[in-house]
C-alpha cells in the first residue's frame, strides 16, 4: 500500500531546498507514495476536512513533511490538525479512524543539531520540541513512529551542499518506504 506524505512548505519552489528535494525525489515513485501539497491544495487555508479525512483513511502510513518554524510547524499543518482531526472521527465516541496508523513527522531545519541540544542555544532536542505531536498521535491511537530530520539545510544549492541533500532525499525516501 502507498505512503501518505503531506508536504506542508508555504514557499516550497522559492525558498526551499531541501523540501524540495524531498518533494521532487518521491515524486518519481507514483506508484509508491501518494505526495499530497497542502500550502499547494489551500492557499487560501480552507480545507476540506471530508476530503482530507477520506485520504487519510485510504492509507497506513502517513508522514507529515515541513520546515520547523519558530520550533514547531507552519501554521497550515496546526490548522489541519485542528480541522481534520475532529470529535468522532479522530478520536472520541467511539471512533478512532487512524487508530494503528504509523504516523511519522520528516523535518527540516536550518540550525545544526548541537544547536538542539541541552547545552544549545535552544536548550532542547528537537525530540523534545515534537512532543505535542507525539502525544497528538498517541491520543488518537496513531503509531507514533521516530521523525526523519535533516539538520543545518543550506541557503544555497552549492555542489557540497547538493551532494548532502541528493543523499538526504534517498534516505528520506527509504525511511518512508520502511515505515
Amino acid at each position: 500500500m502507498k505512503a501518505l506524505v503531506f508536504v506542508i512548505h508555504p514557499n516550497l519552489g522559492d525558498r526551499s531546498i531541501v523540501n524540495k528535494h524531498w518533494f521532487d525525489e518521491l515524486k518519481k515513485y507514483p506508484e509508491k507514495f501518494t505526495v499530497h501539497n497542502l500550502y499547494e491544495l489551500y492557499p487560501d487555508g480552507n480545507i476540506d476536512v471530508e476530503a482530507e479525512q477520506k485520504l487519510v483513511e485510504a492509507h497506513e502510513k502517513i508522514v507529515f513533511q515541513f520546515p520547523v518554524y519558530w520550533l514547531s510547524s507552519p501554521p497550515l499543518f496546526k490548522k489541519w490538525l485542528d480541522e481534520v482531526l475532529s470529535y468522532g472521527w479522530a478520536y472520541g465516541a467511539g471512533s478512532y479512524k487512524l487508530e494503528g496508523k504509523k504516523i511519522a513527522l520528516a523535518l527540516t531545519t536550518s540550525a545544526d543539531e548541537k544547536t538542539y541540544s541541552e547545552e544549545g542555544a535552544f536548550k532542547y532536542t528537537l525530540k523534545e520540541f515534537t512532543r505535542t505531536f507525539e502525544i497528538t498521535f498517541e491520543w488518537i491511537k496513531a503509531d507514533y513512529r521516530p521523525y526523519f530530520a535533516f539538520f543545518g539545510a543550506p541557503h544555497t544549492a552549492d555542489e557540497a551542499n547538493l551532494k548532502k541533500i541528493e543523499q538526504s532525499a534517498k534516505d528520506y525516501v527509504s525511511y518512508v518506504e520502511t515505515l
